[in-house]
């Protein structure tokens, strides 16, 4: 991940650090489930405050460019994340067609899965 500050400009930093992050995970620089840096230490690595990062985090969270878990950290969410689950749910759908599985036994299985 790449970012840079530019002090001199009339938009707040806040506002760049916002746009950058939103425009590499536009462009698919930065893809569902990347881990960004933590607020302080982005916030160090910039000579900004941590208030600053946090709040463009917030912002990004509230665009649904990115997720937060808590403290696993702050994470890319996007298109990406759900056309994954939508993936392996397909993947495994047809598996369980294969082998002749019922609906309901399928079902059983990922909830004892989940249960784990």
């Amino acid at each position: 991940m790449r970012l840079r500050v530019d002090q001199s400009s009339g938009v707040p930093p806040f506002e760049q650090v916002r746009e950058a992050i939103k425009a590499q995970v536009g462009s698919g620089e930065l893809e569902a489930g990347f881990r960004l840096p933590p607020v302080r230490s982005l916030a160090d690595s910039l000579g900004l405050a941590a208030n600053t990062v946090a709040r463009a985090y917030k912002e990004l969270e509230a665009l649904g460019v990115v997720e937060t878990r808590g403290r696993a950290g702050t994470f890319v969410a996007g298109r990406g994340v759900q056309a994954s689950v939508r993936a392996a749910a397909s993947s495994y759908v047809a598996t369980v067609r294969q082998l002749g599985l019922a609906d309901d036994a399928a079902l059983d299985a990922v909830r004892r899965a989940l249960g784990q």
